[in-house]
């Protein structure tokens, strides 16, 4: 028996009463049944099919995996010229898909579709997992599938992208359109595949999974809560999984499966689950690879689309989905600390070339101070001058509109600021482990001391609470602010996501909107907190491989979120309106 199903289209008046029945039915029929899936022609040598050329190499110069030595193939289809780039599909675990004698029979497969046109002219780089030898035979190697696949950081599509493409590249002309690129796997090449498209989009569109092990191996079981909060990406996403999979230490196989694909369905991806009555083998995997090859590139070279839809408490309350982000500046040195005058032009600096540039409504963006003494936050206060924590010189300033700048305090250490609307200040002095307070008469006193990193500091919009980002853990703090501007009841309220393979989410600066919503700049991206201190959404960061650090809502509208991102400037419309230090106002009652 085969259930198949793109979106789990039951009528609506199902229950999940019935759902459960169905999933005991689908258990009992590959008890009772025994399901037998066989290879249908498509996996067969078929006459007058050119066949693809199949090469081993082996792989023992990796940077990303160091020590480890590895085999992958190239199949390169009867059809490739070499006049033109080709489509590449990585399979991992390649060793297990690339001969003709296994159950998937994967060049086999492609040498059919392909000639029939059902798929493009595609080379495969099938792909085994690194092994680092044992110095002598009376010594263990070290086997790294698990460490390599299970994860969910980037490191291997990074060795994806930065070692084996190039290195194939070197011999055939390879597409670098993520709409070209396919990655597949099983089990834990299942989710090896999933996570290289997630982690880099930029570099895959197209994603196979067979018994992907989506359970708590390595944080697995994670991705399906990353896909509901995150702004959906150009994805197209093909599973596959048996009801009598395994379940062991980590999870359930199938309930993972089926977890992912909720919220892949959730989010408006572009996605299929075929469901069969295996258990955790290629059986059914092999049976059907060409309905999933053939799904997987239908339409091309049409490109993935990116969803639009629109969810109810999730990232589209916050955008709209089909707007893009745009490019205020770039060529700078390191770009932090925006902030927003009354009529709603940014400023932001430039650190390292000791520069402030403002931002016009006009769009242009000009140099509004030199020679700022390494300038970090910026933040207007209610006089209208620009405040700055000048980092090199230990102090922090103010900037009148002329560019004339006053000390306001100075022999500590200063980073990000914020002031309330009676024109006191709180600044984070992380060497410090500090956050400092300066009174309207210009006193200073430390209000709090010993977070691990104390980074970006906001007020809350109706100035009750102070929040203060630690960079050095996953968490914000929110502090009751005083009637003398002490703080007190502090608690590391705002839980963020992370990435794998990190210490920390890396929270730098900080804004807030009208309704009491905190944006975060992070490692992953912008994240969205409600007010309850959980993560709604997030925004990936406008240019990936920078580090983001700073963001202000602007324009005229004060519906304009610009971030600061490595060299870059950018901004993008919002559907809701930030808040500044002269205006105060109490956001409505929180959903709990």
């Amino acid at each position: 028996m085969l259930f198949c199903h793109e979106t789990w289209k039951l009528s609506d008046k199902l229950t999940s009463m019935c759902r459960n029945l169905l999933s005991l039915f689908l258990m009992a029929a590959a008890v009772c049944a025994g399901e037998d899936y066989k290879i249908g022609p498509d996996s067969e040598r078929q006459p007058g099919v050119p066949k693809g050329v199949v090469t081993k190499y082996s792989w023992n110069s990796s940077k990303l995996f160091p020590g480890t030595n590895r085999d992958y193939w190239v199949y390169v289809p009867a059809q490739y010229k070499g006049d033109k780039p080709a489509c590449v599909m990585v399979f991992f675990d390649g060793g297990g898909y690339v001969s003709e004698t296994s159950g998937y029979r994967a060049t086999i497969v492609m040498d059919n579709l392909i000639h029939k046109g059902d798929m493009p002219v595609t080379i495969g780089i099938f792909v085994n997992p690194g092994v680092m030898p044992a110095m002598s035979s009376d010594k263990q190697a070290r086997y790294n599938r698990s460490y390599e696949y299970d994860a969910i950081s980037d490191r291997n599509a990074r060795f994806l992208i930065e070692e084996i493409l190039p290195e194939v590249g070197k011999q055939y002309k390879l597409s670098s359109n993520p709409d070209d690129r396919a990655v597949s796997g099983g089990s834990s090449g299942g989710i090896a595949a999933f996570v290289a498209a997630w982690n880099r989009p930029d570099a895959f569109h197209r994603v196979l999974s067979f018994i992907g092990s989506f359970a708590n191996l390595r944080g697995g079981e994670e991705l399906s809560a990353m896909v509901r909060k995150t702004e959906p990406k150009p994805l197209r996403i093909y599973q596959q999984d048996g009801s009598n999979d395994q379940n062991i230490y980590g999870g359930n196989w199938y309930i993972g499966n089926q977890d992912l694909y909720s919220a892949l369905e959730y989010a408006g991806y572009d996605a299929k689950f075929t469901v069969g009555t295996e258990g955790h083998n290629g059986k059914h995997g092999a049976a059907i690879l060409p309905e999933a090859m053939r799904w997987l590139w239908r339409g091309y070279p049409a490109p993935v689309a990116k969803s639009t839809k629109v969810i109810q408490r999730g990232v589209s309350e916050f955008l709209d989905l089909s707007s893009k982000w745009e490019l205020v500046g770039d060529g700078y040195g390191f770009t932090e600390g925006p902030a927003v005058d009354k009529q709603g032009n940014v400023f932001f600096s430039d650190i390292p070339r000791n520069r402030i540039f403002k931002a016009g409504l006009d769009g242009k963006v000009t140099i509004f101070k030199e020679d700022t003494g390494g300038v970090n936050g910026l933040m207007f206060g209610p006089d209208g001058r620009l405040y700055a924590c000048q980092n090199k010189r230990n102090r922090v300033v103010a900037y009148s509109m002329d560019g004339k700048e006053s000390v306001i305090a100075e022999g500590t250490g200063s980073n990000d600021i914020a002031l309330t609307a009676k024109g006191e200040i709180y600044y984070t002095d992380p060497g410090g482990k500090k956050v400092w307070f300066i009174d309207a008469s210009g006193k200073k006193r430390v209000v709090h001391e010993g977070m691990g990193f104390p980074n970006g500091v906001r007020l809350f919009p109706d100035q009750s609470m102070l929040l203060v980002a630690d960079y050095s853990t996953r968490w914000v703090w929110s502090f009751q602010v005083q009637a003398d501007g002490s703080l007190a009841n502090g608690q590391a309220f705002y839980r963020l996501e992370m990435s794998d393979e990190v210490a920390n989410a890396a929270a730098d600066g900080m804004t807030l909107d009208s309704e009491g919503y905190l944006y975060v700049a992070t490692n992953i991206g912008i994240q969205i907190c409600d007010q309850a201190g959980r993560v709604m959404a997030i925004l990936p960061k406008p240019q990936p491989g920078a580090a983001l650090t700073n963001l202000v809502f602007g324009g005229a509208g004060l519906d304009v979120l610009y971030a600061t991102n490595g060299d870059k400037v950018y901004k993008r419309q919002m559907k809701h309106k930030g808040v500044n230090s002269w205006t105060v106002g109490k956001p409505p009652t929180p959903r709990m």
